[in-house]
């Protein structure tokens, strides 16, 4: 077996980053990155250190009140032909600048360096973000160790452009069917025709005023949208049935059963199957820490528009916010990069909140 390599917490982020990225953690091939970052947590003396698969923590022991998760997903996306990283200019090009090892080299070098920070932590590097639910680094981890994960506030270093993004929508699939008759397409009066039918399920998502809703502060703007249609079963046949794929992105201030209610209502008349459904995670920005960490990035905070792992964290009952100094619209391309001064940003100011 090929010895893992050294990570050296004492170098720049910027660095570290472009070394991180460098070592290949496709989903499902993280053990190789995982064995580097125990490695170098381990020698850290102010930490105590556990490991679940290729899911690594680190932790503070002493006997401060609270205490905080800062955690980062290890996974990338397959390569795009994108490694080794590169860079030009102020931007480091490569799979998982952004999304999201640039933000684990933050972590990993405030982990080793803050040494008696205001409050615990516990730091989370995990594997299989990137990849279905099942497979999860951090819900294995909920079913093994859930005292791993008690905490009294949560931060996800998710790209989020150096800005604290609250929360984080929830999200519904679900299959609208219409049924019809067959006949025929030359005697198509002999039939009823499903695909048109599907008109009224079209009508009715046109129709649909989506719901702003605001939370601590923040605006979560919901969508329903029709995200695939299929239907059809020959060239000369008035078809039977015909399905329109639809996804609700919804505030979290609803449950995934109220979620489903809507739709369901929505859609009354219509065979309606739920295909599978995330709970959001509300912000939690009036909680202390939260309020102290929004202060210290001296940025106000923006809602997440989309789904991330801090709803893991909610339906423990801990606040979580996504931050990070990615940007999320370049992740997962070809192209992707970080703007190297961003997570020099992300650092001082994560210091700054660790140690006020």
């Amino acid at each position: 077996m090929t010895e893992s390599p050294s990570l050296d917490l004492s170098t720049d982020a910027a660095t570290l980053t472009q070394v991180l990225c460098d070592i290949e953690s496709v989903s499902g091939n993280e053990t190789v990155l995982a064995d580097a970052i125990e490695r170098a947590l381990q020698s850290v003396p102010h930490l105590q250190v556990e490991r679940d698969g290729d899911a690594v923590f680190a932790r503070t022991t002493g006997s401060r009140p609270e205490r905080v998760i800062v955690a980062g997903h290890i996974d990338t996306v397959p390569l795009a032909d994108n490694l080794p990283c590169r860079v030009e200019g102020d931007r480091l090009y490569g799979c998982g600048t952004t999304d999201m090892k640039s933000g684990v080299a933050v972590a990993l070098r405030l982990a080793a360096e803050v040494t008696a920070p205001t409050r615990e932590v516990t730091w989370v590097f995990y594997d299989c973000e990137e990849v279905e639910a099942t497979r999860n680094g951090l819900e294995r981890v909920t079913r093994n160790h859930p005292d791993w994960l008690a905490a009294d506030f949560a931060v996800l270093m998710e790209p989020t452009n150096a800005t604290v993004e609250g929360g984080c929508q929830g999200s519904l699939r679900a299959e609208v069917t219409v049924r019809g008759h067959r006949a025929h397409s030359a005697r198509s009066w002999h039939g009823s025709n499903a695909i048109h039918h599907a008109g009224e399920v079209l009508d009715r998502l046109r129709a649909y005023q989506p719901a702003e809703v605001e939370i601590d502060g923040l605006t979560y703007r919901e969508g329903l949208n029709a995200v695939g249609i299929s239907g059809g079963v020959a060239g000369n046949v008035i078809p039977d049935e015909c399905t329109v794929s639809v996804n609700y992105r919804f505030a979290p201030d609803k449950s995934t059963a109220q979620a489903e209610a809507l739709v369901r209502d929505l859609f009354a008349g219509f065979e309606v199957s739920l295909s599978d459904a995330s709970p959001g995670a509300l912000p939690g920005l009036g909680h202390p820490a939260a309020a102290a960490f929004v202060a210290a990035i001296g940025k106000e905070p923006l809602p997440k528009f989309g789904w991330t792992d801090v709803a893991r964290f909610s339906a423990l009952g801990v606040p979580a916010v996504n931050y990070g100094p990615g940007d999320p619209n370049v992740a997962h391309t070809r192209e992707e990069y970080v703007e190297i001064p961003l997570i020099a940003e992300c650092e001082d100011r994560m210091r700054s909140w660790l140690t006020a």
